[in-house]
């Protein structure tokens, strides 16, 4: 069940928000508890006893952790805890991968390949591992002690607003709001909140299912068979898909999450105006950086050490991070071509081309990122590499290329809406207009958009049968 889909704007989430408001206080996350496992139940309905089993068995492991004072008792005990989730991870994200590559191997070697059934892979797993993981470290750190009841860390690790794609809430930024009153919310946080999520459905509906049903049908072509000008649309026209719909979903869990009295960090800042990669990684997917950056990089010795070490974390981060998103080589070649950038920003790159201006260098990291995305998209290395010859064959200049008014219309607003921050105090602006109060005209004009673009949603949704979910798999 994905926000964007009917059977969860008319019947789900209205049900829940009912529910939820007329419950009394001590039973509302109960209530969050009960509508997350029947979410992840409704997708994944033969794995939601696995997913419950090992949060049941975390929080123990935990606990009994957490009480010990034996330093070498709670090293063992958060040693457990990591293994089993990373290994629960591995099991289900890449032993497919493991096996396909192992049988390569042998079969180029003169074996016979092994026999192994396919894994299937649990949505969310990639997310909910990684909030696992936080849990047992923060409490194994003493940066908080750990949730007093089950069905909280249930709630922490299942909450069904950032349960499939994010954001990554760490332990610490919601343990307190988890256990302390946070019930009398004002009216103003439930209708800013549902406005942020009415912005995030409009971006995923709008911009990135109409890019996305024309990003497809160009990457289902030969890579031989793409022209110039039609491989450059294709894959700026994808740029803006991934940006849109996982910042759209990014906006839809941080307005239901306010509508309930939950404040979740931000997620995407305008990473198109980034005049570097390693602002880029600062602008996109800002939880997922900062858990590398405070749960793998740092411990692998952050920036206090030599440089050549520095420069081999950040490219091993990344490689983990290309390997993160998915099971596949393409993705670990776009870690790796990531970690290349920041390696070269940390070493001249940054020096280098500061001198040109904000927006040569704006162009120049967008031109990059447009190039990982091509590795990202593609669904073999052979394919992308064929891709990114086409998109530098320079040739089908003279091609008629043919889009319909609304595809060439949510092109030229994804690039004003994933630009404009570049100018003056946009940004700002922005931020603020989203999250702090407004005076009551204000906020009834905003909510009557919202309800209005809402409804202009659901009449899109309902009439097109093109609606997936790029980060749904991970």
């Amino acid at each position: 069940m994905v926000f964007s889909s009917s059977l969860f704007l008319l019947y789900f989430l209205p049900v829940f928000l009912v529910v939820y408001y007329l419950s009394p206080e001590k039973l509302k996350n109960i209530v969050i508890v009960g509508a997350s496992v029947l979410f992840y139940a409704w997708g994944a309905p033969d794995f939601v006893f696995l997913v419950l089993g090992s949060i049941i068995l975390d929080f123990f492991i935990v606990d009994i952790m957490h009480k010990s004072t034996s330093r070498p008792a709670r090293r063992a005990l958060v040693a457990i805890s990591v293994v089993l989730n990373v290994g629960m991870l591995a099991y289900f994200k890449y032993a497919n991968f493991f096996v396909e590559n192992l049988n390569f191997v042998l079969t180029n070697f003169g074996f016979s390949d092994l026999i192994w059934p396919k894994v299937a892979l649990p949505i969310g797993i990639s997310f909910f591992t990684f909030q696992k993981l936080t849990y047992a470290i923060d409490v194994y750190r003493r940066v908080h002690n750990p949730l007093n009841k089950l069905w909280n860390y249930t709630l922490y690790l299942l909450m069904f607003p950032h349960l499939i794609a994010g954001p990554i809430v760490r332990f610490n930024q919601i343990a307190d709001q988890i256990e302390i009153s946070r019930f009398y919310k004002t009216v103003d946080d439930k209708l800013l909140g549902f406005f942020r999520f009415v912005i995030g459905l409009s971006k995923k509906v709008f911009i990135a299912n109409v890019l996305g049903e024309q990003v497809d049908k160009i990457f289902a072509m030969q890579a031989a068979d793409i022209s110039t000008p039609l491989a450059w649309v294709g894959i700026v026209a994808y740029s803006f898909q991934i940006y849109y719909d996982f910042s759209g979903y990014s906006d839809m869990a941080i307005g239901i999450g306010r509508m309930i009295g939950f404040k979740f960090p931000e997620n995407f800042n305008n990473p198109y105006i980034s005049q570097n990669i390693t602002e880029f990684w600062r602008r996109w997917h800002i939880t997922l950086g900062r858990w590398m950056r405070d749960y793998l990089y740092i411990p692998l010795g952050g920036s206090r050490v030599t440089k050549g070490r520095l420069y081999f974390n950040l490219w091993v981060v990344f490689l983990i991070s290309g390997l993160w998103h998915g099971a596949a080589w393409n993705f670990v070649i776009w870690g790796a071509f990531h970690g290349l950038f920041l390696v070269a920003d940390r070493m001249f790159l940054i020096n280098f081309t500061q001198k040109l201006g904000k927006f040569p260098n704006i162009a120049i990291t967008y031109f990059i990122t447009l190039i990982g995305w091509v590795l990202f998209r593609s669904e073999t290395l052979g394919f992308a590499f064929g891709y990114i010859g086409r998109m530098f064959a320079f040739d089908g200049f003279g091609e008629h290329l043919y889009f319909d008014l609304e595809v060439r219309t949510m092109l030229v607003l994804g690039g004003i809406f994933g630009l404009i921050a570049a100018f003056g105090n946009i940004e700002k602006w922005w931020m603020d207009f989203l999250n702090n109060e407004k005076k009551t005209g204000i906020l009834l004009s905003m909510t009557a958009f919202g309800v209005l673009l809402t409804m202009l949603c659901i009449a899109s949704i309902t009439s097109s049968g093109f609606n997936p979910f790029i980060y749904f798999r991970f």
